[in-house]
C-alpha cells in the first residue's frame, strides 16, 4: 500500500501496491506544488480524480499510466482517486501519487473517526446510476456507474464517514438475478479483496472496525423465477431467511456487540429481512436494525431500471436521519 494515500477499502498490498476489486474504493492524499500524479495500472474500470474537493478529470479504462493533473495553485491540496465501477473479473492497482516539479507529496490525510461497510449489489454499486437512459449497451452501462454517487457514498459523506462500499451487481445471499450462476452466491465473494482470484481472503490490517453496517440484499435472490429453476416461492423465501440470519451472525462474530447493523429490505423482500431481524432481536441481539427502503418518488432512470443521480440522493436523504437516530454519541 503506498505509505502516503489513505485508503479503507478492501485492498491488497503487493509491493507497495495497493490491488484491488470492489467498486468505490477511493485513496486519499496530500501534496504541495502546482501539480499532483496518480499512477495507476487499470485497464478494465474508469475512476475520477478529486483536487481540493472537485472533479478534475474522469479516466476511462486508464491503463499503466500515471494520470497529471498540472497548473494548480502553489500550495498546499487535496486528492483523492475514486474508483467508478464494479469489475470483479480484473484487478486493479493503485501505485500511489507523485507530486509535480518544485512540490512534495506529503504525510497521508487522517482516518476519520466514522466507518460504514455498506454490503449490497447493483443498488449499492450505483449500477448504470448516471444513463441519460434505462436502455444501455454494455459500454454504456461500463460508462454510467459511477459508485462514488451512489446512495451508499452519499450517505457516508454526509455522516462524514469512511466507507467501504462491497457492492456486487446481479448477486444474491442464495440465487442470482434470474437464477444465473447458480454455483455461486454474493457470499462466495465476501471475504474477498481480489474477487476473480479463488479463495483470496482479505486481511484486515487492523484499521477496519466499523461501527454500523448496513446490509442490502435481496432483489436478486426475489427476482421473478424462470422455467426450469428448483425454486418455489416458499423453498426461496426459507433458504433465503436461514442464509440472511447466517450471515448475520457472521458478521456479529466478526465485529463485536458494538457494531449496530442494519438490514435494508424493500418490497420485493422486506418482510423477509423484517422477519429476519425480529427473530434476532428476540434471540437476544438488540443491535441488528430493520430499515424499509421506501421506493416511492423514485424514478429507476438508471440503466436498466436502476437507480438514477435523483433516486440516489432521495434514498440517501431518506437513510442519513435514520443512521443518525440510530448512531447517536459515535
Amino acid at each position: 500500500m503506498p505509505a502516503q494515500a489513505h485508503t479503507p477499502g478492501r485492498v491488497k498490498n503487493i509491493g507497495g501496491t495497493a490491488q484491488f476489486s470492489w467498486p468505490g474504493v477511493y485513496f486519499e492524499g496530500r501534496f504541495s506544488g502546482t501539480g499532483v500524479g496518480v499512477v495507476l495500472d487499470d485497464s478494465a474500470a474508469d475512476y475520477d480524480i478529486q483536487v481540493d474537493g472537485s472533479t478534475v478529470a474522469t479516466l476511462v479504462t486508464p491503463g499503466d499510466t500515471t494520470h497529471w493533473v498540472n497548473g494548480l495553485p502553489d500550495g498546499e491540496h487535496a486528492v483523492r482517486v475514486v474508483k467508478r465501477n464494479d469489475t470483479p473479473g480484473d484487478t486493479s492497482a493503485f501505485k500511489g501519487f507523485v507530486a509535480a516539479p518544485g512540490g512534495a507529496v506529503l504525510g497521508k490525510p487522517p482516518a476519520r473517526s466514522r466507518q460504514i461497510e455498506f454490503i449490497g449489489d447493483s443498488l449499492t454499486a450505483g449500477y448504470g446510476n448516471v444513463s441519460a437512459s434505462r436502455e444501455c449497451s454494455s459500454e454504456e452501462l461500463k460508462r454510467n456507474t459511477n459508485a462514488d454517487v451512489s446512495y451508499s457514498a452519499l450517505t457516508a459523506r454526509q455522516l462524514n464517514a469512511d466507507y467501504q462500499l462491497n457492492g456486487f451487481s446481479g448477486l444474491g445471499l442464495v440465487r442470482n438475478y434470474a437464477g444465473h450462476s447458480p454455483d455461486i452466491t454474493y457470499r462466495t465473494f465476501y471475504d474477498r479483496a481480489l474477487l476473480a482470484v479463488d479463495e483470496d481472503v482479505w486481511q484486515n490490517p487492523g484499521t477496519w472496525h466499523p461501527q454500523l453496517v448496513v446490509i442490502n440484499l435481496g432483489s436478486n435472490d426475489f427476482s421473478p423465477l424462470e422455467p426450469g429453476e428448483a425454486w418455489t416461492p416458499e423453498s426461496l423465501a426459507d433458504a433465503y431467511r436461514t442464509a440472511y440470519t447466517e450471515f448475520l451472525e457472521m458478521l456479529r462474530s466478526r465485529h463485536g456487540a458494538d457494531t449496530t447493523l442494519v438490514a435494508v429490505g424493500s418490497f420485493e423482500h422486506g418482510e423477509q429481512v423484517r422477519q429476519v431481524v425480529k427473530a434476532r432481536n428476540a434471540a437476544g441481539d438488540s443491535g441488528v436494525h430493520y430499515w424499509f427502503l421506501d421506493q416511492g418518488d423514485l424514478d429507476f432512470l438508471g440503466c436498466d431500471m436502476h437507480f438514477s443521480p435523483h433516486d440516489d440522493w432521495l434514498v440517501a436523504d431518506r437513510l442519513v436521519p435514520f443512521l443518525d437516530d440510530l448512531m447517536t454519541g459515535w
